[in-house]
């Protein structure tokens, strides 16, 4: 699915930008089962774990997923454990939160690190606000990302955007945008997990007349509809591989050819990517093709999961909290004490999306708008979102082939959770497009396909104005 009808935020000032010095260090496995591993870091912000997105990764089942984190500070390297089962001990000391010494070994599990300082500093950039568009935190990572997207802005060079979902990948894309010298064209989102797979090559470099049944007339493609501003590429790496090489050409060559076509035409549109799958892993499994990955990646902003930038819930609720004020035409709510201690010891593992929508519900149900404080129930455990009975249960049809079992699961999942949004938005589309994290026309074309009647035009689109 693309959305060409969409407008993005304007951002004016330019964001003052210091520099920070950063000493290199390493990190090595002198024991245990990744004995040997090393890597040297010159970021901020480094997590080790088993954990995929870890930046330093180990196997060792004695360590937990996210089990340490090493955070550049004024007086030096932090660690600090993130709630690991085995604690993290430096120079036989077990710590919670401690600065490192020039030189030391850690031990996380069974396995023993060796943590060296270099003697070489680079110099990275973080701006001094805490808010870039949209975008809002006050976190060292995030605040090297305003710095970045300042700093790629103006050029038209490809970047790919990595975090999970929920993070605020399409955020980044429209600052991007909106700092561009092609503010003013077109800002087109396609969504690559959202079009059907056969529809794909399609709907990015468009189709001619009879190209296909169906094909009635001739239809430009994303990358057409963007000349002149950018194309948003979201969840790239959901692009079938077979396509993938004419996705290299058109960044390449900047010209596409339609579906059924002979002939090339010329595009002008910068490409932003993003994905909340890990690429280089895809590249080494071969499902994603290596000479891509390095053409849409030539900047590369990884947005961290909320829950390994905690400090950024408190600023996130209070901006979200006053969106929905301004929305609903009422004071902001403030958070009581218990409520936002609840919130920050949460995973949200839906990251900023799911705060949002938290914020949200918890304001709209409270029914207040005096300004006063909210005590809203904390965000439940992820265990507590299972079904409550037998009959909340989706089946499975187990005497039906593999494939046909798959799609009849995920068409009674589509049926259930759209026709539950709609009632808990009370039938407002953009509502619930928003609380599904996904784009208008996306959640319209979900609606159709799973025969999910929508509002009466009239009454949908009043109520969309108010949304």
């Amino acid at each position: 699915m693309r959305d060409s009808d969409h407008e993005t935020r304007t951002i004016h000032a330019d964001i003052p930008v210091e520099q920070v010095a950063l000493r290199r260090y390493s990190l090595r496995v002198v024991d245990g089962v990744d004995r040997g591993l090393e890597r040297v870091f010159e970021r901020p912000l480094v997590f080790v774990g088993t954990a995929p997105d870890c930046q330093f990764r180990l196997t060792d089942p004695t360590v937990s997923r996210s089990h340490a984190r090493i955070e550049f500070t004024p007086i030096g390297y932090r660690i600090a454990d993130e709630g690991s089962k085995n604690g993290v001990f430096v120079s036989g000391i077990r710590v919670r939160d401690a600065i490192l010494p020039p030189e030391a070994e850690i031990v996380l599990g069974e396995t023993r690190l060796w943590f060296r300082m270099h003697a070489e500093s680079v110099a990275i950039g973080v701006a001094q606000a805490t808010r870039l568009g949209g975008l809002v935190g006050r976190s060292l990572a995030m605040r090297e990302i305003f710095a970045i997207i300042q700093k790629v802005a103006p050029t038209d060079a490809t970047v790919l955007i990595e975090g999970e979902s929920g993070t605020g990948k399409e955020l980044v894309a429209e600052a991007i945008h909106a700092l561009s010298p092609r503010r003013d064209g077109p800002f087109v989102v396609f969504d690559g997990s959202a079009c059907p797979r056969d529809l794909i090559e399609s709907e990015l470099f468009g189709h001619v007349r009879g190209a296909f049944t169906g094909a009635v007339r001739s239809r430009i493609g994303a990358l057409e509809e963007a000349a002149g501003g950018t194309l948003f590429l979201d969840e790239v790496g959901e692009i079938p591989k077979e396509i993938q090489p004419k996705l290299l050409r058109a960044i390449e060559k900047r010209e596409v050819k339609p579906v059924g076509g002979n002939r090339f035409t010329r595009v002008d549109a910068r490409i932003l990517c993003a994905t909340n799958r890990n690429l280089r892993e895809a590249v080494e499994a071969g499902l994603f093709r290596e000479d891509l990955y390095y053409r849409i990646a030539v900047i590369h902003i990884e947005i961290p999961p909320l829950r390994k930038r905690p400090e950024d819930i408190a600023l996130l609720a209070e901006h979200f909290l006053s969106e929905v004020a301004r929305r609903e035409r009422g004071r902001p709510a403030r958070l009581s004490y218990e409520t936002m201690e609840r919130m920050k010891a949460y995973s949200w593992p839906g990251n900023v999306r799911e705060l949002r929508n938290f914020i949200e519900r918890a304001v709209i149900l409270s029914g207040s708008d005096s300004g006063g404080p909210l005590d809203a129930p904390g965000p439940r455990p992820v265990a507590a979102a299972r079904p409550e009975g037998p009959e909340d249960a989706i089946r499975v049809s187990y005497d039906l082939p593999y494939k046909d079992a798959k799609g009849q699961l995920v068409r009674e999942f589509e049926t259930r959770y759209f026709a539950r949004l709609l009632g808990v938005s009370r039938g407002n589309v953009s509502m619930a497009a928003r609380l599904a994290g996904i784009h208008r026309k996306s959640l319209e074309y979900l609606l159709r396909q799973v025969e999910i009647p929508r509002p009466d035009a009239e009454d949908a689109d009043r109520d969309d104005l108010d949304a």
